[in-house]
Parts: C-alpha cells; structure tokens; sequence
C-alpha cells in the first residue's frame, strides 16, 4: 500500500468521507488556515493579494461541487504530502521539509471545512 492510501485509509476511518458538513469550529479552521495554508492559498480575506498564483483560493476551492472531498483529503493531494503529517503515517521522504510541517487530525479537517463554508456563497 503506497504512503497516499495508507494516509486515506488512517483518516477515512477517523472522518468518512459522508461526515455532516460544519461540524468543526470555523474560527479554529480559519487559524488554521491563515497560519499553514496562506503561504501558498489566498485564505478569505486574510491575504487577498497572497498566495502563489498557481494555486488555488480558499474561494475558488469553496465553490466547487466536489469542494468537501477536496478539503476532506488535501493532506494526500500533492504537494502536500511533503510537509504535512498524518498520524501513523510514515514520511513520503527522509529530505528535509521546505516548509513548516504539521500533523493534521480529523478534528482540524473538520475546523477547516467550516471555515470554508463561511466562504461558500449564501
């Protein structure tokens, strides 16, 4: 089993992919966000005229029909699985990060996803 299906296979038992949406913290979510995704994502209106322009807003993610799997399995979508730690989860290389690492948890998963749904048009 390759690193990205071990990560899925670790959190989909923890958060299935089904779970009600909002159920997290938004504010938390939007910590969050704003301290490990901004370096690469414009987050809300945390950093507008931020990001890399190569990827994706927050906004432009939230709008998507499928944004709720995206959100729910970033921590497997490239490039992420270089600086990103999923519990029980070995690193996909010995190199060094670029970046700060962090370990995400269902709970944080969950913060995010309310946090984007702030972002969803009404």
């Amino acid at each position: 089993m390759n690193r990205s299906a071990a990560a899925a296979l670790v959190l989909g038992l923890m958060l299935p992919l089904s779970a009600p949406r909002a159920q997290g913290d938004a504010a938390a979510g939007r910590r969050l966000a704003v301290q490990h995704c901004a370096r690469c994502h414009v987050v809300g209106d945390h950093n507008p005229y931020g990001g890399i322009g190569s990827t994706p807003s927050f906004q432009l993610l939230a709008r998507r029909a499928d944004y709720l799997e995206r959100f729910q399995t970033f921590f497997e979508r490239r490039p992420h699985p270089v600086y990103v730690r999923v519990p029980d989860t070995p690193r996909l290389t010995d190199l060094p990060s670029p970046v700060a690492e962090f370990t995400v948890t269902p709970r944080n998963i969950e913060d995010l996803i309310a946090f984007v749904e702030t972002l969803k048009p009404k």
